[in-house]
C-alpha cells in the first residue's frame, strides 16, 4: 500500500525514544537474573514450557515472537520503495554493507574469537552454536529501532523509511539462503526444513499480518495510526523481555558455571557494530551523500533485527543452545552501543560536511 508523503514522513510516532527502549539494557539484565532465579528455583516449570511445542516450534515463544515483531513491521511502508530513487548512492551503500559485508564479516569475527581466541574458555560443545547465533544476529538488518536512531541524528525520515522497506523486502527472500550459506561455510549442519519454517513463521506471516493491520489503521487516519503505534510499542519490548526470562530459565546453569561467556560473546558483536557503522558512514561521505542520509545508512548497518535472530536461534537450536544465548547478548548491548554510534556521527557532522562535493 502506498500512502501520502505526510504519512511516510512520520513512521514512528512523536517520541524519539520510549522509556522501555531507552533502558532496554537494564531490563535485559533484570530478565537474565529473574530467568536464572526461576530456572534454579522451579526447573520443572521451565521444562514444562519447553515441552509445549508442535513441529519443533515452541508455542509460547512463537506467540511472543509475533507480539514482538508484528508491531514493528506495521511501521514499515512498502509503498515507500519507489523513494529509493531519490538517494541511489545512499541506498547502494546500505545494501552493500547490510548484505555483502555485515553477515560475512560477522562470520569471520565469530570464527576468529569463538573458535580461536576464546575457544579454551568456552564450552567446547557449544562453539558451533555460538558461531551460528552470531551469524543469525548479523543476517537481518534492523527494522524498528533504526527509526529511533535516525531521529536521534536528525536523519532523513523518507530515506530511513525507504531503506527499511527495501531491506525488509530483501530479507523475506534472502534470510534463509544467506544463513544457510554462512552456516555451511562454518561447517555447521543446516536444518533447512526448520530454517524455512522459521522464515515463514517469523518473517512472511508477520509481514502479511502487519501490512493488513497498517492498512486498516491508516483508513482511520494518521492520528489513529500514531496512537495505535504508541500503545503497541510496549507490547514488543514486553514480549521480548518475557522471552528472555524463559530463555535464561534454561540458560541459567551455563551462565552460573561460566559467567564471562556473555562478555566474550559481546566482543565480536561490538567490533562488527563499530566496523560496519564506520564503513557505511565513510562510504556515504565518499559518494557525496548528505549527512542526513549517511546517519541512518550507517545506523541500519550497525544494528540488528534481534527479535528475528532470537526467534530463529530458538527454533533452529533450542532454548538451551549457545546460539540463543549469543543472540540475546546482541539485545543486551544494542542500546548503549548504538547510542555511542549516534553520539559519534552527531559529533563528527562538521568533519563529514567538510568533504569536497
Amino acid at each position: 500500500m502506498s500512502v501520502s508523503r505526510q504519512t511516510t514522513a512520520k513512521p514512528v510516532g512523536p517520541e524519539p525514544m520510549g522509556f522501555f527502549e531507552r533502558y532496554l539494557s537494564v531490563w535485559v539484565v533484570a530478565c537474565i537474573l529473574l530467568g536464572i532465579g526461576l530456572g534454579q528455583g522451579w526447573p520443572e516449570a521451565a521444562q514444562a514450557v519447553g515441552r509445549l511445542e508442535v513441529a519443533q516450534v515452541n508455542l509460547p515463544v512463537g506467540l511472543l515472537i509475533w507480539v514482538m515483531i508484528i508491531p514493528m513491521l506495521v511501521k514499515v511502508d512498502f509503498g515507500a520503495l519507489h523513494q529509493v530513487r531519490q538517494h541511489v548512492k545512499g541506498i547502494g551503500v546500505t545494501l552493500f554493507v547490510n548484505w555483502l559485508v555485515k553477515p560475512f564479516s560477522m562470520a569471520v569475527l565469530a570464527w576468529f574469537f569463538v573458535r580461536h581466541v576464546f575457544a579454551d574458555a568456552l564450552p567446547s560443545d557449544q562453539l558451533d552454536s555460538y558461531v551460528a547465533g552470531l551469524i543469525l544476529l548479523a543476517a537481518a538488518p534492523c527494522t524498528a529501532m533504526v527509526f529511533v536512531w535516525s531521529r536521534l541524528t536528525n536523519g532523513d525520515p523518507l530515506f530511513t523509511l525507504s531503506q527499511v522497506a527495501l531491506n525488509d523486502a530483501i530479507m523475506v527472500f534472502a534470510f534463509a539462503p544467506l544463513v544457510g550459506l554462512l552456516l555451511g561455510m562454518s561447517a555447521i549442519v543446516v536444518p533447512w526444513g526448520t530454517l524455512l519454517v522459521s522464515v515463514v513463521l517469523y518473517i512472511v506471516i508477520p509481514v502479511l499480518i502487519a501490512q493488513w493491520w497498517r492498512k486498516a489503521l491508516l483508513t482511520r487516519g494518521q492520528a489513529a495510526f500514531d496512537a495505535a503505534m504508541v500503545k503497541a510499542g510496549p507490547w514488543s519490548i514486553g514480549a521480548l523481555l518475557v522471552t528472555l526470562v524463559l530463555l535464561f530459565a534454561f540458560q541459567g546453569e551455563a551462565i552460573i558455571q561460566q559467567p564471562l561467556v556473555i562478555a566474550m560473546l559481546a566482543v565480536p558483536i561490538l567490533i562488527q557494530v563499530l566496523f560496519n557503522s564506520s564503513l557505511a558512514y565513510w562510504l556515504n561521505r565518499r559518494v557525496g551523500e548528505s549527512h542526513a542520509v549517511a546517519c541512518p545508512s550507517a545506523l541500519i548497518g550497525a544494528s540488528n533485527f534481534f527479535e528475528l535472530a532470537v526467534a530463529a536461534a530458538i527454533a533452529l537450536f533450542g532454548f538451551e543452545s549457545g546460539a540463543a544465548l549469543a543472540t540475546v547478548v546482541g539485545v543486551l548491548i544494542e542500546v548503549p552501543v548504538m547510542l555511542l554510534v549516534v553520539r559519534v556521527v552527531n559529533a563528527s557532522k562538521g568533519w563529514y560536511e567538510s568533504a569536497p562535493r
